[in-house]
């Protein structure tokens, strides 16, 4: 059924291959009431423009003959470009340096920018043939020549080569380890395709593939390692049956795992509360390859486990002890880290908040935006065309601002005034470096004005002129009886990030609450979801530091290829918590229901938590690694919002599973004692039952459970097993815990 369901997902995204937008535009916003004002009224003004920038040779300058001559060639090629209506004339419009080294020309298309069509590009690209047989340097930018997203092969198949090790040493064995990889690809080879169909429908931008494909991959690997290593860990005894260990891994890991991929589709689709339709979408994609990783989990992957049958058993502990005398034990070094955590909890606790706390400090200074060609790869003519303009005419050329006026309103004989007015006021802004004369629409209703601000688009000083100028200006206007909005690439930017940040405490407060629900509905405790929570918010403030110590002040920017410095990704934070949340709840569950396991057998809770990071911690830690290896393999990935996003879920997750999973959180449980499994009655009452573990199936094999009745502490009660043990069981058991 999934081979069928592969090959017709495939096979419509072949016949319908997806199509994507490249821009983050968010409704209700002035910028985009702006441009939806243009696009109704004075469309010549709302097409897509692709900036065309020339560069002379050494020595020479574009106003020498020769060059002046294959520049205009190129010029008047590029007009008979399909869709092209119009095309700037550099010397006419004065958009030639000083020093005439440099200069520029706009080619304005009559689609919208997302609607120019690649074959446009393509045939605008060769145009400039003349300019560039004639020696001169020809680059590209604005809104119709935005860099596109792309894949790389080689840089995934690294994250996945690392992965395949990692399971290796994790398992023990290679046909264990393929097992994950397989049904991971599986996944995202039927998501990745899904979600591209549903592309036709709504808009998508690339960035939700791309994100949908770094998820599916790291929770489908991470999802059937749970299960293997269940299934394997009840395999280690002779006398049980592979069909009977294939159901029981399903019935109690598989539960974990489905009740840990809810967890993370419900953060994900959480994303909408956010009320940004690009980022609702991008979460919504995510979710739906998790919602598949996870029904692969519990039937393509029971499947595959039964055609790999007796193979994937594990040797018997005894023979491998005979072969390889000093080989460790299997959670042998889990076992020592559980001990060495829970000797000096207060210490090792204030130890890891406070390192947590030191690598968040940079969120003090903390900037979001959108990038600017400037964060482009440096080898891509998006870049060079930024730092050739940046160059020739200042940063400001990179920015331009776009000041758009309804004067509908305005009785026609005083239109004209009070855009000369207004263009006067906005020459003598001392932020400011030109302004253009008005363009009106046919009816003269609308007028755009041009400005080219002193500063860069990611400059602070460029942020506060757009403010300034609908503080002041578009005041002005209103009174006049009109209405003013500051838009373009620039405003725009700004606009999504202020919005996206007004909705960060609101998103961040509904994924604490739905914490601390779930959790306290999970393991029944009042005092175990809080410390998930702050542990939580501590690895995503940390992981949100070190992203911008790296990505916005710059350091280590050659080591992870930045191109340049620059704020954050204004959607990176949002995306962090929901993404992230999702991630620590796994392993928090996965870690978690084994020390609840162990406490439900026998009333110890000092045992219970060296109990569960000794048989979960080698799978959680393995789990991190490859998450982090499969979000890492997207860093050196050219595009810069692919390069933040997997840098800061690859810190994310090893902070959280490393920092806070394995240490803290053992820490804590180990300091709280038995305080840590109390729940007031009435709370008991009220909350649902949820059977992570699989407690409730009759006949449960209790692999890790002593022969003998263990007395649990004070309350005089004597806990039997609740399902058959075998001596090679027990025996394992004591081996470990000795």
């Amino acid at each position: 059924m999934w081979l069928l369901l592969l090959v017709v997902i495939g096979g419509l995204g072949v016949v319908k291959p997806a199509t994507f937008t490249t821009e983050f535009s968010v409704p209700g916003i002035e910028s985009q009431q702006a441009r939806d004002l243009l696009a109704a009224q004075f469309p010549a003004a709302a097409g897509g423009v692709a900036r065309i920038v020339f560069a002379a040779p050494a020595g020479t300058a574009l106003t020498d003959p020769a060059e002046q001559a294959a520049i205009v060639a190129s010029l008047r090629r590029a007009a008979t470009v399909p869709g092209v209506i119009s095309v700037s004339d550099p010397v006419r419009t004065g958009t030639v340096s000083a020093d005439g080294a440099i200069a520029f020309a706009d080619v304005r298309f009559q689609q919208a920018p997302d609607d120019v069509p690649q074959s446009a590009v393509d045939a605008l690209a060769a145009a400039v043939r003349p300019a560039r047989e004639a020696g001169v340097q020809v680059e590209f930018g604005g809104t119709a020549e935005q860099a596109r997203t792309r894949v790389s092969g080689p840089n995934e198949a690294a994250g996945l080569v690392v992965a395949l090790v990692v399971l290796a040493v994790a398992t023990g064995s290679l046909l264990a380890a393929g097992v994950p990889l397989l049904t991971a690809l599986a996944g995202v080879l039927v998501a990745v395709p899904a979600i591209g169909l549903v592309a036709h429908v709504v808009d998508m931008t690339n960035t939700a593939t791309v994100l949908a494909l770094m998820v599916g991959l790291a929770v489908g690997i991470d999802y059937a390692l749970f299960i293997i290593n269940r299934h394997r860990e009840q395999l280690a005894d002779p006398a049980t049956d592979v069909a009977d260990s294939i159901g029981r891994a399903t019935a109690t890991a598989g539960n974990a795992v489905t009740f840990a991929g809810v967890t993370v589709t419900v953060a994900l689709a959480g994303l909408a509360v956010t009320g940004v339709p690009f980022l609702t979408i991008m979460g919504l994609a995510a979710a739906g390859a998790v919602l598949i990783a996870v029904l692969i989990a519990l039937t393509l992957l029971p499947a595959l486990l039964s055609f790999a049958g007796e193979r994937i058993r594990p040797r018997s502990r005894r023979h491998a002890h005979r072969l390889t005398r000093h080989r460790p034990r299997p959670g042998a070094g889990s076992l020592a880290w559980a001990r060495l955590v829970t000797r000096a909890p207060v210490a090792v606790v204030c130890v890891g908040v406070v390192g947590l706390a030191a690598l968040a400090l940079p969120l003090g200074h903390l900037r979001l935006g959108l990038p600017s060609n400037e964060a482009q790869p440096t080898d891509s003519t998006q870049h060079r065309g930024y730092d050739l303009l940046t160059r020739g005419f200042g940063p400001g050329f990179n920015a331009a601002i776009t000041v758009v006026v309804d004067t509908t309103a305005v009785p026609p004989a005083q239109r004209t005034a009070l855009l000369d007015q207004l263009t006067a006021r906005l020459r003598i802004d001392p932020g400011i470096v030109a302004v253009t004369a008005p363009v009106g629409s046919p009816d003269r209703g609308l007028a755009a004005i041009n400005v080219i601000p002193r500063t860069g688009p990611d400059d602070q000083a460029t942020t506060d002129l757009v403010h300034r100028l609908r503080d002041q200006d578009e005041q002005a206007i209103r009174q006049a009886g009109g209405t003013m909005y500051v838009a373009g690439s620039t405003a725009g930017a700004i606009d999504v990030s202020a919005k996206l940040l007004r909705t960060l405490p609101g998103f961040l407060a509904v994924i604490v609450v739905l914490a601390v629900l779930l959790l306290t509905a999970a393991f029944r405790s009042a005092l175990i979801p809080l410390t998930a929570v702050l542990g939580f918010l501590l690895s995503t403030a940390a992981s949100l530091g070190v992203v911008i110590w790296v990505f916005q002040d710059g350091h280590l920017r050659l080591a992870f290829q930045v191109a340049a410095a620059a704020p954050v990704i204004s959607f990176l934070p949002v995306l962090l918590i929901g993404v992230l949340f999702g991630l620590a709840m796994d392993y928090e569950v996965f870690l978690v229901s084994r020390m609840r396991e162990r406490y439900e057998q026998t009333g110890d809770a000092a045992d219970a938590v060296t109990f569960g990071v000794a048989r979960s911690g080698r799978v959680v830690c393995a789990a991190a690694l490859i998450m982090a290896a499969v979000f890492g393999s997207f860093v050196f990935i050219g595009d810069p919002i692919v390069k933040s996003v997997g840098f800061a879920l690859a810190v994310g997750v090893l902070l959280d599973a490393f920092v806070v999973r394995m240490t803290i959180v053992p820490a804590v449980m180990a300091m709280l004692g038995r305080h840590a499994w109390r729940l007031p009655r009435w709370l008991d009452r009220v909350l649902p039952a949820i059977d992570i573990e699989g407690s409730a199936l009759p006949g449960t094999l209790r692999s890790t459970t002593p022969s003998e009745p263990v007395r649990a502490g004070s309350t005089g009660r004597v806990l039997q097993p609740s399902g058959p043990v075998s001596s090679t069981a027990t025996d394992s058991m004591r081996e470990d815990m000795q």
